[in-house]
């Protein structure tokens, strides 16, 4: 009996957190906007970065910026939710789930995004101080470097570190498995960053 209680709750944690997680942002306000279709240009995917290669000018910029906002907030409502509604060990697992949810999406033959923003929304829901030494470390790495691959896969490497140092080792482990998760979704990047080809945003 307790087994299968647990196994309801896992498939009950998994399917809240996966279903947030799944939801398109990218290409739902990318299609409202009457811009091009993200999975069409750049890595593929639905993620911001490649919304902001669908449009141009201000408008871009603002679907990006809004799509990157609610790709976030998947990750900060999967946690809270669950905590809500269980307790705080599945909120953990909840946060993976959501970024699998945002990567492989059902409803786009499981091409989603690379779960950068999810994860942060994670972290920050989580732990919202860590949240923000993330995000100070993607900026600082984006704005001397202008490549946002290299800026996620470097805020989010240092993230399981930051979380040990401020003596929080759950969340340390869950953003060890998210980093590595990360690593595995950016592989592309990776490969393209050692051979020098990897896109650079230019200063305006």
């Amino acid at each position: 009996m307790n087994t299968w209680l647990n196994i309801q709750w896992l498939c009950s944690v998994f399917t809240l957190a996966y279903a947030l997680g799944s939801i398109p942002f990218g290409l739902i306000f990318a299609r409202a906007a009457g811009l091009k279709d993200p999975r069409k240009l750049g890595s593929g995917n639905i993620g911001a970065t490649n919304v902001l290669r669908a449009g141009h000018g201000n408008k871009g910029k603002w679907v990006a910026l809004l799509t990157l906002l609610c790709d976030a907030g998947k990750g900060v409502a999967a946690v809270m939710l669950t905590q809500y509604i269980y307790d705080d060990y599945s909120a953990y697992l909840a946060g993976f789930f959501v970024v699998l949810g945002h990567t492989f999406p059902v409803w786009l033959h499981f091409k989603g995004g690379k779960g950068v923003a999810t994860t942060l929304g994670v972290i920050f829901a989580l732990d919202w101080p860590l949240g923000l030494i993330v995000c100070g470390i993607w900026l600082v790495t984006f704005y001397f470097m202008r490549i946002s691959s290299l800026a996620s896969l470097i805020s989010i490497g240092y993230s399981a570190i930051v979380a040990h140092l401020l003596e929080d080792e759950k969340t340390a482990v869950l953003c060890l498995a998210l980093s590595a998760f990360i690593i595995f979704t950016h592989r592309g990047n990776i490969n393209r960053l050692l051979q020098g080809t990897e896109h650079i945003f230019k200063k305006e």
